[in-house]
């Protein structure tokens, strides 16, 4: 049977998590059927299935993280003409069953009576389930054996070739325990056969003995523990890299938009925006795709190690987006070719797909310049970090109803507040000022974009 090993789906990926399996043992699939939901360091991506057939088992469980190149899931039909041969299916965790009630790490000695055991053919699954047992157990030699092929008689159990065991614990007690940072083997088990439950887990950090389904689990204890890792570990990795390699310096602007927030209302009622979203952010991308015509230093990258300064002939726009597993900037290949019509469809589809979390590494990958909207969380500016690879990111913050002097009167307009940072290694401040400068001049007077 087929396996599937976990691919590398972004340029330089060495692990993934598991997040969520879309079939179960059992289940029929054709080829490019999505299997798998798994985060990178970068983001949420759906695994399709390179084979059509049955699913023959689940070789990791959901919250795993593993290497690119490990077998996941075994898919297709048995060999035709193959020999027939009982498989121990007792415990759902060898057996790829979803059922996540399996004990890990208990000998097959301890398990007692085991249901009857479901056929398949020798040499393929028989072996991968004895590979998986001895993969969640941690054991090296592995813990399934094939049975006598008499139907009536329980399939016996080969003993392993160490007696090391892991402590006895369900998959939900297990992630429980790893969520409260709660180490295992410093526990007393008071389940049956010496199994650590949920109850012995909470009491250890003195919450209530009443057991709470994972999902609903309230925070327990004064503190809780949360892994870094897929999305927010790479988010970290790159700040960092950038806030102490590169010379950041920001400057602020605070200008009227009120003519950029006519303007959305003007584009709103046109024919060629009916079904598109159009908002203040699409007049501001298109004015930073103009502003970069004049200050093309803004769309380059300091390059280090080549000792360059490498100027990019077209614009990959990145937006900033929050997702519940951390910050994404997908970006708009060629952003500076398309109409406002397009761009605003572009922008639509980037942030949509960004908010569910399916944006895809290639999405993240290339980009040249980025804008980060703090204001629809109602913040009017911010110090943004340049993103690795670039050499300037604007932050956008709210457009808010404030006094404004115009003339000799004070009036109520939409003012808003822009701050740009750039790498001052190659982009001296006359640049820096000159690209913020045409960018706010565009949004309180979208009329100037004509001089571009």
């Amino acid at each position: 049977m087929p396996e599937y090993l976990l691919p590398d789906v972004g340029e330089g990926l060495t692990e993934a998590e598991i997040v969520s399996w879309k079939v179960k043992v059992g289940d029929v699939v054709a080829v490019n059927d999505v299997v798998v939901e798994i985060e990178t360091a970068k983001s949420i991506v759906e695994l399709p299935s390179p084979f059509a057939g049955e699913v023959g088992a689940i070789l990791v469980p959901e919250g795993e993280t593993v290497a690119v190149g490990t077998p996941i899931i075994l898919i297709g039909a048995a060999a035709e003409g193959a020999p027939e041969m009982e498989i121990d299916l007792s415990n759902p965790a060898a057996s790829g069953g979803g059922e996540g009630e399996s004990l890990v790490g208990r000998n097959k000695a301890e398990r007692g009576p085991v249901r009857r055991a479901r056929k398949v053919a020798s040499g393929t699954l028989a072996t991968h389930i004895q590979a998986q047992a001895s993969f969640e157990t941690g054991l090296a030699s592995p813990m399934v054996e094939a049975a006598e092929p008499e139907p009536a008689v329980p399939a016996r159990a080969v003993e392993p070739a160490t007696t090391s065991v892991r402590t006895l614990a369900k998959p939900p007690v297990r992630k429980l325990a790893k969520d409260l940072g709660v180490d295992l083997t410093t526990l007393t088990p008071s389940g049956p056969d010496g199994t650590i439950t949920r109850d012995d887990v909470q009491g250890a950090v003195g919450a209530a003995a009443a057991p709470v389904p994972a999902a609903a689990a309230a925070p327990v204890g004064r503190e809780t523990r949360e892994p870094i890792k897929g999305v927010r570990k790479m988010m970290a990795q790159a700040m960092v890299e950038s806030a102490f390699s590169a010379p950041h310096v920001t400057e602020w602007i605070t200008i009227d938009a009120t003519a950029t927030m006519d303007l959305v209302a003007r584009l709103r009622a046109r024919r060629e925006f009916r079904d598109l979203k159009v908002s203040p952010l699409l007049v501001l991308a298109k004015a930073v795709l103009l502003a970069i015509r004049r200050t093309p230093e803004i769309n380059s990258y300091w390059d280090q190690a080549a000792g360059e300064v490498v100027l990019k002939h077209y614009v990959n726009l990145g937006i900033a987006a929050a997702t519940p597993r951390g910050l994404v900037v997908p970006n708009i290949k060629d952003a500076d070719g398309l109409s406002l019509p397009d761009l605003a469809r572009a922008l639509g589809d980037l942030t949509d797909v960004a908010r569910e979390g399916r944006t895809q590494p290639a999405e993240m990958a290339g980009g040249t310049f980025t804008i980060t909207n703090v204001g629809v969380f109602g913040v009017d500016a911010g110090t943004p970090i340049i993103n690795p690879g670039e050499s300037a990111i604007l932050c956008f913050g709210a457009i808010k109803k404030q006094p404004w002097v115009v003339g000799d009167d004070v009036v109520p307009r939409h003012v808003t507040t822009l701050a740009l940072s750039f790498d001052h290694r190659h982009i001296d401040g006359e640049k820096g000022s000159r690209f913020l400068a045409d960018v706010a001049g565009v949004l309180a007077d979208p009329g100037t974009a004509l001089l571009f």
